[in-house]
């Protein structure tokens, strides 16, 4: 899709409007003559402005428009941050649906959102929208067409379509890669993408594999990779344009490229959705990948530890401990808690190797996360109130929405062990998704951090709210959030 934009309503094949409900006009559309509105007028009423209605009608008169297209955004007291991305998709994917080569958005006016807002809202929704996984089939989807917005051009206004492009494509990114099959995405060929963003975007990166690993302690990322065939790596992406003796953002990603549960197998239900494990690390490759683009004048390294959790003779045991990279020992309670214990090590590596301003982490981590907030919201657990005022704004701007927990000793406690520093599942169903984040809190010393656990928003569930920018699979959650958190440092 290329993206342009026009302060004219030049000739398209399809002109689109946004109108509010119960409205009797079409936010910035001017006059037509009166054929063309007569009918505009009569659209109008069947469509009743209800959100995310569309209605398409001929231009009957002597217009620069084919067609038009009339969107609703619902109430305008209920519109949202998100609804102008929400309903754009829905017209992105009308347009490629007709097989068009382009179409053109009228920006509402300032009174429903400021022009940068919507504009922003358009190129991701119209973007992101247009996304589809078909890489393993034969018919693919139809070519997406270019996109014109009807707004005055300023240097603002251009600036912003270009950072917007930059973050939906960090989006889609994500979501290709998370999205691939266990079969055709390893930790090694995790590896492999972020060396592909190092080379394309300059930017430092560097692969600890497994007899490194082993060597330099990494116990937690070494045990649970041990009983697969696919070795385990550790993922780092270094982008350095702040200044040198600035502390960097540490992003840590958990990518376990397929869950089996290892010894502590899980069900065969659903298991298939396991390939999606991974999509915390691909959340954090794909901000990495945007960062560099973006060519943020900040410190941001990027760190995956990835692994595949399989069944195998030299699979880690329940009962086993093992020391982690911070030098805690860990008693192994159930194999299927892997992703704390390769989040652990990474996190103390995180902090002890670049002694950061701040640590976030994003994982699908706990099934429990589900249970207590459902499939649109993240779960949060922090020991910092500034960083998470900070992350609960760009939660609002960007609409990624987040929850936030407690975390008090008395969830520490419940994960201490009788043989070791900590075991790695807490007391029984209770708080499992604070006790899995107060095992994280255990590998961190002083840094500001916080812990988003993505299990229920990482991927389209049976529950997720219907999004036209999240189609079905993967959904890049995190990514515009943490881009709006460094961007706003």
């Amino acid at each position: 899709m290329k993206i342009k934009i026009d302060s004219t309503k030049k000739k398209t094949e399809l002109l689109c409007g946004f109108v509010l409900e119960n409205s009797n006009k079409v936010l910035g559309l001017g006059k037509f003559d009166v054929k063309t509105s007569s009918v505009i007028n009569q659209s109008l009423k069947d469509l009743e402005g209800k959100l995310g209605r569309l209605t398409i009608i001929p231009s009957p008169g002597k217009n620069y428009a084919q067609r038009i297209l009339l969107a609703g955004l619902g109430k305008k007291e209920n519109l949202t941050k998100d609804t102008i991305r929400f309903v754009s998709g829905k017209i992105a994917q009308k347009a490629r649906e007709l097989k068009l080569k382009e179409f053109s958005i009228i920006t509402p006016p300032n009174f429903v959102f400021d022009q940068i807002s919507s504009v922003s809202q358009i190129v991701e929704g119209s973007k992101m929208a247009l996304y589809k996984f078909d890489k393993f089939k034969a018919e693919k989807a139809n070519n997406s067409p270019d996109l014109t917005i009807i707004v005055s051009k300023s240097n603002k206004i251009s600036q912003i379509i270009k950072t917007s492009e930059i973050v939906a494509e960090g989006v889609i990114f994500t979501k290709s890669i998370a999205n691939l099959p266990p079969n055709e995405c390893t930790p090694t060929t995790l590896a492999n993408f972020a060396k592909t963003i190092s080379k394309k975007n300059k930017i430092k990166c560097n692969i600890i594999s497994k007899l490194e690993l082993k060597k330099r302690g990494f116990g937690g990322i070494t045990a649970v990779g041990k009983g697969s065939k696919n070795e385990p790596k550790l993922i780092i992406l270094e982008h350095n344009r702040g200044p040198r003796n600035e502390k960097p953002i540490v992003l840590v990603g958990k990518a376990v490229t397929f869950d089996t549960g290892g010894i502590s197998l899980k069900p065969g239900d659903k298991m298939d959705e396991m390939k999606f494990d991974k999509c915390g690390g691909c959340t954090v490759l794909g901000i990495m990948k945007a960062v560099s683009e973006l060519k943020l004048p900040i410190n941001v390294i990027g760190i995956v530890p990835s692994v595949e959790n399989m069944p195998g003779g030299e699979s880690y045991r329940p009962g086993d401990i093992i020391k982690l990279y911070n030098g805690k020992t860990a008693e192994i309670l159930n194999t299927d808690a892997e992703g704390r214990l390769i989040l652990a090590d990474a996190l103390a590596y995180g902090e002890k190797q670049y002694s950061p301003k701040a640590i976030i982490d994003f994982a699908t981590l706990t099934g429990a996360c589900i249970i207590a907030l459902g499939t649109n919201i993240a779960g949060i657990v922090s020991n910092n109130e500034k960083l998470t005022k900070k992350i609960n704004e760009s939660s609002k701007r960007t609409t990624e929405e987040v929850w936030e927990l407690p975390l008090n000793q008395d969830f520490m406690d419940m994960i201490k062990s009788d043989v070791a520093d900590m075991k790695n599942v807490g007391i029984g169903r209770a708080a499992g998704t604070i006790t899995a984040a107060a095992f994280l809190r255990n590998a961190i010393e002083n840094t500001p951090w916080i812990h988003i656990d993505i299990a229920g928003v990482a991927w389209t569930q049976i529950a997720t709210k219907e999004k036209a920018y999240n189609p079905k699979g993967a959904t890049g959650f995190g990514v515009r959030l943490i881009l709006d958190y460094l961007q706003n440092l």
